[in-house]
């Protein structure tokens, strides 16, 4: 290194704050510039003057207690389409083999989430429900909006991680829901799920925001989101399982909370273990579900 080449001073996620430093230097004689390194905005000033730099920074530092600023925007992840290919995938299957009968069964029979059987012990039922459909436009709509909040919850928290999540949240939702019903209640589709996602987000994005000190609004906007699009696609028709979308949305939101506040491993590994386990769950549920005589 010479005494021409730059040296970062300062780095923030908001060029403003740079900014704002950077004229702090100039009130004094320092010249300094402006870059990015494509994650922070960093203020670079010539070696010579870097420790003069530094001891300005810090009085004004001392002098102006920075004020805090909204949370750091999450990375996307650029493999989130896996998931929602994984996704269609088995939803387009299980609706195939479903109305093949294949292996000469009755899927709907097999893995509706009947009630009274799921307090009997079949586990199964609350995970093989999801993928099931009552015909075309049934599954054609969970399909779209899968997809859609699939794809925004994926660059959240990654495929993998995202749908094992939704899948944990969703099965959760219809344990619930097999306690609340009254026994003889069944109900089949993909949209607790669906929900589940759309709860994901905005738990996530809640509580990421919880830290922020702007106004009540911006920490509750996710949220108030969240429930209008829950109120509006997940509350008509008339035989929408209201309650299972609302489970669904709860358990997800609680699922989003718990992932911003202890962040678990986001990476490859991450993301693949999660993803392979998510396909044995179901695998293994549609196995018990076949089997039974």
């Amino acid at each position: 290194m010479t005494d021409l080449e730059p040296v970062v001073v300062y780095r923030s996620h908001w060029r403003p704050s740079c900014e704002e430093r950077a004229f702090v230097l100039h009130a004094v004689g320092i010249a300094s510039q402006l870059a990015s390194d494509g994650r922070y905005w960093v203020l670079l000033v010539q070696v010579a003057d870097a420790p003069v730099a530094a001891t300005q920074l810090r009085r004004y530092d001392f002098e102006n207690p920075p004020r805090r600023r909204p949370a750091e925007p999450e990375p996307p992840h650029r493999g989130a389409w896996l998931g929602a290919l994984g996704y269609a995938a088995v939803i387009l299957l299980v609706g195939f083999l479903a109305g093949a009968s294949a292996f000469n069964a009755d899927w709907l029979d097999s893995g509706a989430l009947l009630t009274g059987a799921v307090r009997r012990g079949e586990l199964f039922r609350v995970v093989t429900a999801l993928t099931l459909h009552i015909d075309v436009g049934h599954l054609l709509a969970n399909l779209g909006f899968g997809i859609v909040f699939g794809l925004l919850a994926g660059q959240i928290l990654g495929p993998g991680v995202a749908w094992a999540t939704v899948l944990a949240a969703a099965a959760a939702a219809n344990l619930l829901n097999a306690f609340i019903q009254p026994e003889m209640h069944a109900s089949i589709g993909a949209s607790t799920a669906v929900f589940a996602t759309l709860g994901l987000m905005a738990g996530f994005e809640w509580r990421r925001r919880s830290i922020a000190p702007e106004r009540r609004a911006y920490r509750w906007a996710p949220l108030f989101a969240g429930v209008f699009l829950l109120a509006f696609t997940g509350t008509g028709g008339e035989n929408t399982d209201v309650l299972a979308h609302l489970t669904g949305f709860a358990m997800g939101a609680a699922a989003g909370v718990a992932h911003a506040t202890w962040r678990a491993p986001r990476g490859t590994a991450a993301q693949l273990l999660a993803g392979v386990a998510s396909f044995a769950v179901l695998a293994a549920a549609w196995a018990m579900a076949l089997a039974r005589p």
